[in-house]
């Protein structure tokens, strides 16, 4: 097991989820791919999408049919706000971009999470890896990540 996978292992079991991750045949690293390998419709992938200002790094966890408003993200941040990039993201996060979990960073961020996402029973999520993913409840991804519900996607 790689230590990605095995930090979002930890922190899935620290937190109550129920489960496991699930390896995919496939790659999951766009929301299209781990919908199709979900099962599941396009919205009810959770995307981990980092930007970056001159305060650190802000996560946005996204609906996978959405985009990040990148003046919409600056506004809740409370400064100008530009994707970051992959050094960054492993850097912050110890994951590479296409594997990016909301669970089990090396650092917090501060974090904001798409309303659409609890329109959901359950959704999927990166699991650390291009190729694994996990299902849970939205509304405990929210409570425990701590996540601020706003509007953020265009």
């Amino acid at each position: 097991m790689s230590k990605s996978l095995a930090r979002v292992v930890a922190a899935m079991q620290a937190h109550g989820v129920a489960g496991a991750p699930l390896e995919m045949p496939g790659e999951t690293r766009t929301a299209a791919q781990a919908a199709a390998a979900a099962g599941c419709a396009l919205d009810q992938i959770v995307k981990s999408i980092l930007f970056g200002g001159p305060r650190g790094l802000y996560l946005f966890l996204t609906a996978g049919g959405n985009q990040v408003d990148a003046a919409r993200a600056s506004a809740l941040a409370g400064e100008p706000l530009g994707r970051a990039d992959a050094a960054q993201v492993r850097a912050v996060t110890g994951f590479a971009i296409g594997g990016v979990s909301p669970l089990g960073h090396l650092t917090a961020s501060p974090l904001w999470m798409d309303p659409t996402l609890l329109t959901y029973p359950t959704v999927w999520a990166a699991a650390g890896t291009p190729r694994h993913i996990f299902a849970i409840p939205p509304a405990q991804l929210q409570r425990i990540t701590g996540a601020m519900l706003a509007d953020f996607t265009v």
